[in-house]
């Protein structure tokens, strides 16, 4: 997935989930840009730090950039964009020989990010992306999701139904291997993720390469192995 005109900035605040304040000069007064996240991602966003905008494809749109990115003290570059999993998930399966891949399925009272086909196998894989860390682990999610919860509910159904299901996390920074489930933030999910994997649903983490200008799977794993 490649991001086209991107620049960096320093970020100053974030008022409210949808909008940053950012400075591109130092010598110019702060722009409001748009966030391509709503999640708090309080750990990423700290002011004085650096991001990486892409520039609006529509040129009378209020805020003239989305942030994408941002690089935290250590150098490290995370992806922030909530709708870059699911083109890179899309641009890997592509490559991994189903016969049929259809995005945004709808199943029962949801929409599963991906339904695909090979021969008489079908399956089901919800994404979501990780880009809290600590200690050198994955967390999800940043924020309570009921949704992410009903996700792994219809997942678990599935499985009667025939189905392989799957949860896939892409992780959105570099040096991470794996994903636990956030209790503090959200002990339904947890509770559910852990159902749902004694249930047979599998769980998948997507390494990926970060570049300021793309983003990519380079590696897929999955729980419980090396």
């Amino acid at each position: 997935m490649r991001y086209v005109d991107t620049c960096r900035a320093t970020f100053v605040s974030r008022p409210n989930r949808f909008i940053a304040y950012v400075k591109i000069s130092q010598d110019e007064e702060p722009i409001a840009v748009h966030v391509k996240n709503t999640g708090r991602c309080k750990e990423l966003l700290r002011p004085g730090c650096t991001v990486i905008l892409e520039k609006a494809k529509n040129p009378e749109r209020k805020t003239p950039y989305d942030l994408v990115s941002v690089y935290l003290e250590d150098g490290r570059l995370i992806n922030m964009d909530s709708q870059s999993p699911n083109a890179m998930v899309k641009e890997y399966l592509e490559t991994q020989s189903y016969d049929y891949i259809k995005p945004e399925f709808k199943y029962g009272d949801s929409r599963i990010d991906f339904y695909m086909e090979k021969g008489e196998d079908k399956f089901l894989l919800e994404i979501k992306g990780c880009t809290l860390e600590r200690d050198g682990i994955g967390y999800f999610p940043d924020a309570p999701t009921i949704r992410g919860t009903k996700h792994l509910e219809e997942l678990t159904k599935a499985l009667d139904q025939g189905f392989h299901a799957a949860l896939g996390f892409v992780i959105q920074m570099p040096d991470i291997k794996e994903v636990r489930s956030n209790d503090e933030m959200d002990p339904a999910f947890g509770e559910a993720l852990r159902r749902a994997r004694a249930a047979g649903v599998q769980v998948f983490f997507f390494r990926c390469q970060i570049e300021e200008n793309q983003v990519r799977i380079v590696s897929c794993r999955k729980d419980g192995t090396d």
